[in-house]
């Protein structure tokens, strides 16, 4: 995951924080755990949160092991530690550590192990929606991320994505490459709030 397809150094610009976003370039967990946080709270708000929290446990990244092996009051502690690592930082700590358990359980501690033998995008999807804190929507867009911004691309993976894996599209975070193309999600989540606002009120 730290290399693109033509073999230089990922980049990308998911937090529009450079040290946030290289921990999310080269760390499977890192982007995993930022998508797990993804909201209720600003896009880059929450994939800044891995870089963060990676901080709080003196380390350079995240190690999954070391998470779900963490006592669990005091992990949530580095989630309420201020400034807050999230909008509900106790709940969103303990969803963390119950992905890594996860993670250890199924495969070894390692995220990119998730995806990296998946044969189809339906195998892939249905493997993200498995994890702890993931539903339809999270794992579609996750996977499109993954396609999009991480080469990880099986057969069949835009369709398993949905809409979110529509060329093109500005959706959701698996569309962001800088501040532009974040302000064009962003209006897009916008309108499609108000859309749903406005049908509710017609029935």
């Amino acid at each position: 995951m730290t290399k693109s397809g033509n073999g230089k150094a990922r980049s990308v610009r998911i937090a529009q924080e450079p040290a946030a976003d290289a921990l999310l370039a080269r760390s499977p967990l890192a982007a995993l755990v930022g998508m797990l946080l993804d909201q209720q709270v600003p896009m880059e708000w929450a994939f800044t949160g891995p870089f963060t929290l990676a901080q709080r446990l003196g380390s350079d990244d995240l190690d999954a092991r070391e998470i779900a092996a963490y006592d669990p009051e005091a992990f949530t502690g580095l989630f309420i530690e201020k400034p807050a690592l999230h909008r509900y930082p106790g709940a969103m700590g303990k969803r963390v550590q119950q992905l890594c358990r996860y993670l250890v359980a199924e495969y070894d501690g390692r995220a990119e192990a998730v995806w990296e033998d998946a044969s189809t995008g339906a195998e892939l999807l249905e493997r993200l929606n498995a994890l702890p804190g993931f539903g339809t929507q999270k794992a579609q867009i996750f996977l499109a991320l993954l396609g999009k911004q991480f080469d990880v691309r099986p057969p069949g993976w835009r369709e398993a994505a949905g809409a979110y894996g529509e060329q093109g599209s500005h959706r959701s975070v698996a569309d962001i490459t800088g501040p532009d193309s974040l302000a064009e999600v962003r209006a897009y989540k916008q309108q499609a709030k108000a859309a749903a606002k406005a049908a509710g009120r017609s029935k």
